[in-house]
């Protein structure tokens, strides 16, 4: 239980970047952090103490397999969250390219 309590602190020290820095890159930081606390939630959902792979093998019974979708899910969402960091990253430079500054309020400010 405390795993997922920790989880849980993961995705709130991400979500607190997001909502209280400034700074563009910190923000893009603080989403990577957030999707690495869903990404380990989902394998903690899907994980059993002392589990085997679920290999259907002949002559063994099927007992205490660890469940295979949420490891599939997490790798899905590993390779569209690399892409949307990405797309992220690019679209700071070029607001940075822009404006000259990573700092949401200055930009905000600005006009052009």
């Amino acid at each position: 239980m405390s795993v997922y309590f920790l989880c849980l602190v993961l995705f709130c020290v991400g979500l607190y970047c997001v909502l209280r820095k400034r700074n563009l890159i910190k923000i893009i930081i603080g989403i990577a952090i957030i999707e690495y606390a869903v990404n380990l939630f989902f394998v903690l959902v899907g994980y059993r103490m002392n589990g085997r792979a679920p290999i259907d093998s002949p002559g063994q019974s099927i007992v205490n397999m660890v469940d295979p979708l949420p490891q599939a899910l997490v790798l899905t969402a590993i390779v569209i969250g690399l892409a949307v960091t990405a797309l992220i990253a690019s679209i700071a430079m070029r607001v940075y390219e822009k404006y000259g500054t990573f700092d949401i309020t200055k930009i905000r400010k600005l006009k052009g």
